[in-house]
């Protein structure tokens, strides 16, 4: 059975996007992250696999579409939620954030494909990652890696070249973290609902 999992936070002002401030305030940013969790969802529900799942931390809004199942995060550091996540599946499973409002139904699916045949990972360009995908989801590949850090895409990936996998890549892409790349990221996607958030918060005076 595939998995596609997005791993998010409710989009709470002061618990969400605490980088975009002060250019944007607390309110603005979590609009900011709202819009990007719903073009997320919306890329993965239009992608073909057995499952869609969001593991949130915080209750789902009107942002929630139909079609997407919803479980808890656990609680513990990031590489402990990672590899909950995981676990929880049976199959080949492909997990991403909401930080990608760029993401588009032909890349997810891509990634899944890579994943059914060892792993596949997304390098984002602070050095993180934005993609992971597992053909045999094993917590154990995620444990102990330090997250949030310049090192966690090559520490991660070099986790999953030690277990024996084979390890593909997906393009690199850029997490939004900062008000410039919002403003990056929604140009590259001008069509989307957080493209339209960037441009109405712009507008709006921005601080």
């Amino acid at each position: 059975m595939t998995t596609l999992l997005v791993i998010a936070k409710e989009p709470v002002p002061g618990r969400v996007k605490t980088r975009l401030t002060p250019r944007y305030t607390p309110q603005q940013a979590a609009a900011l992250a709202e819009a990007a969790l719903a073009d997320t969802l919306e890329a993965v529900r239009a992608t073909a696999a057995a499952r869609h799942v969001l593991v949130l931390d915080g209750v789902p809004g009107a942002w929630l579409p139909a079609g997407i199942d919803v479980v808890p995060q656990v609680g513990g550091g990031l590489d402990e939620r990672l590899a909950a996540a995981f676990a929880a599946c049976s199959g080949p499973a492909l997990l991403i954030g909401m930080d990608t409002p760029q993401v588009t139904p032909a890349l997810l699916a891509h990634g899944l494909e890579l994943a059914t045949s060892g792993a596949v990972i997304g390098p984002a360009e602070d050095g993180g990652f934005w993609a992971l995908g597992l053909a045999e989801p094993d917590p154990g590949l995620l444990l102990g890696v330090p997250m949030s850090v310049p090192e966690t895409g090559a520490v991660q990936r070099r986790r999953l070249v030690d277990a024996g996998l084979t390890v593909r890549d997906l393009p690199q892409l850029r997490d939004v973290d900062t008000p410039d790349d919002a403003r990056q990221v929604a140009a590259e996607t001008p069509g989307g609902r957080f493209a339209a958030a960037v441009a109405r918060l712009t507008g709006a005076g921005a601080r």
